[in-house]
């Protein structure tokens, strides 16, 4: 019997993709989780055989999220969901270590192919992902993103703060120091070559990452 816990703050979006399983795999044992903390907190109440994880869940990110299971349960498979475009995400979150990136406007299509590549023991990609790779393995520290110069943590200190977010409100979120936070944003200001966060507003909206 295969058993899949679903990460997602939104029920309805939980009880969707149950009922999407369900009709392929009948006696599947389903869990759900709302956050970041209530998901680590199941998976160590139990085993499980895939993880289904939203990138944006409030507190700690899908990323975040994603960093501490592959610490802890390295083999166990993760798949990232999210409503952000994969062409933006997709690679970050397989270099961070998922399974697959399911992109939520074809997440009905391809939910049950993902399960079934990832308890294969193989990587769920997209010809848009598989693009995406291609195009990274060939490209040269001049064609890279200012984005994807940052860290992990740092990209989810970005958003944030490209959401309108204040120093004190990502400390408590993501429960780091202000001082820590303070100097995230100036490293990302630094490496993102940009001066304020209305700079980095202006960059998430053109780039699709907000």
């Amino acid at each position: 019997m295969i058993r899949i816990l679903i990460a997602d703050d939104h029920a309805i979006v939980r009880k969707g993709l149950e009922q999407i399983i369900h009709e392929a795999y009948p006696s599947a044992e389903l869990g759900g989780a709302k956050d970041a903390e209530e998901l680590m907190a199941k998976l160590m109440e139990s085993s499980w055989d895939i993880v289904l994880c939203d990138l944006k869940m409030p507190g700690r990110s899908g990323l975040d999220a994603l960093h501490q299971i592959r610490q802890v349960y390295p083999s166990l498979p993760v798949l990232i969901m999210s409503m952000y475009p994969e062409d933006q995400y997709a690679l970050r979150v397989l270099k961070a270590g998922a399974s697959g990136y399911l992109g939520k406007d074809n997440i009905h299509e391809d939910i049950i192919k993902a399960i079934r590549t990832v308890l294969l023991g193989k990587k769920f990609i997209t010809p848009t992902v598989a693009e995406k790779l291609a195009d990274a393995i060939g490209a040269k520290n001049e064609e890279i993103t200012l984005h994807e110069k940052l860290s992990d943590r740092e990209f989810d200190v970005f958003k944030l703060l490209a959401e309108g977010r204040s120093v004190s409100d990502i400390a408590e979120q993501l429960s780091l120091s202000v001082t820590t936070v303070s100097t995230y944003r100036s490293r990302i200001l630094e490496k993102m070559l940009m001066k304020s966060n209305a700079d980095l507003t202006r960059y998430a909206l053109d780039n699709r990452l907000i």
